[in-house]
């Protein structure tokens, strides 16, 4: 059971990435890892297999030059609260609040980690500041 929770969650990844533009397996598997803040890479041994199977039940089209499109119009539309670009600016300060918390949770847990971009929150902190003005 939990391997079919993780296929479909893989598979709906998939076609939120889908629905901006054809991507090939690798850029698919790059793009999950940008849109996971480098939380999370699927396995080639995940990513293909689905794809291949996505377009022999006929939801994905492989082009010629190698890249999956979307082929079933009836795929429904729509996203997973923080997956993909914020919709609205009171979006982006949520996500930064998350953010923040997983950096918090870093500097309690691993405090070694988060000594070295000191200088790059500061730095943040400052660009934030000045939106308030």
């Amino acid at each position: 059971m939990l391997g079919m929770r993780r296929k479909r969650g893989l598979r709906n990844w998939v076609i939120i990435i889908l629905r901006r533009q054809p991507r090939n397996g690798a850029e698919i598997m790059d793009d999950m890892e940008v849109m996971t803040h480098g939380w999370w890479r699927p396995s080639p041994g995940s990513v293909y297999p689905l794809l291949e199977e996505m377009v022999r039940e006929g939801s994905l089209k492989k082009q010629d030059d190698g890249r999956y499109a979307l082929a079933n119009a009836r795929i429904p539309d729509w996203s997973w609260p923080g997956m993909g670009a914020p919709h609205t600016v009171e979006d982006v300060v949520r996500e930064l609040s998350g953010l923040t918390a997983y950096l918090e949770d870093l500097k309690r847990t691993q405090p070694k980690v988060t000594e070295p971009i000191g200088s790059e929150l500061d730095a943040v902190v400052e660009r934030l500041r000045k939106l308030r003005n």
